[in-house]
């Protein structure tokens, strides 16, 4: 499938086309919230957002085609596997050294346990890369990727008795087994107001005020209503 782009010349073209080929080998078969189709969606949203944002275009795509190449969440918690596939890859295509380096700090620090805590690196390309896979991370599609990493690690669809934690620190949050509506709660919701761009926030409204509606849905059934 092609995605529309612009500014990129034929030797960045064909960089992205040979990445996207890297990705999807790399990703066959992954759990589904997290597989081609996950990093396809966060792709075209970062080429909607750096419509209208300043940035480097290169870094955008290519950090959001790699962002999830090993995400440590199914590599034991090893949160540099990622950086280091990623890097060995861009370096096994002879881009320059400063751009690479600046495509594996977008990794290491555009999820959401990487913000909370202090933030030790910043760029306009990661607020895009990262608002992009936030905007994956709610709405309708939001929720089908909760549900389904839920039922991919055997955790309860809801438990009125056990609460959902917030303010979680980063080990907290890493280490959470919690219901899947919890994750909602503990995440989901939150995401709205840490956009960081203005088209990022506009789109992230819509989906976040569907994510509420099917909320309200879920406890009327739950209740037998």
């Amino acid at each position: 499938m092609k995605v529309a782009k612009e500014n990129l010349n034929l030797k960045d073209d064909q960089l992205i086309a040979e990445t996207v080929k890297f990705v999807k080998d790399t990703l066959a078969g992954a759990e589904s919230g997290h597989d081609w189709w996950h990093i396809l969606r966060v792709w075209k949203n970062s080429l909607q957002i750096i419509r209208t944002e300043p940035a480097d275009q290169l870094i955008v795509e290519l950090a959001a085609l790699l962002h999830d190449i090993a995400d440590s969440k199914f590599h034991n918690g090893d949160e540099e596997i990622g950086p280091k596939k990623a890097g060995d890859f861009l370096r096994s295509k002879n881009l320059q050294e400063e751009k690479i380096l600046h495509i594996q700090q977008i990794i290491r620090h555009m999820s959401f346990k990487a913000s909370l805590e202090k933030k030790q690196f910043h760029s306009k390309e990661l607020e895009i890369v990262q608002d992009a896979d936030r905007l994956d991370a709610i709405g309708a599609i939001g929720i089908a990727r909760a549900f389904t990493f839920g039922g991919f690690k055997n955790r309860e669809l809801y438990n009125p008795e056990i609460p959902p934690v917030l303010n979680m620190n980063k080990e907290e949050y890493k280490n959470s087994k919690g219901p899947t509506i919890n994750h909602f709660y503990e995440k989901l919701l939150l995401l709205k107001d840490k956009m960081n761009t203005e088209s990022g926030k506009k789109i992230a409204l819509e989906r976040h005020s569907f994510m509420e509606q099917y909320l309200d849905q879920f406890y009327k059934e739950w209740d037998g209503n």
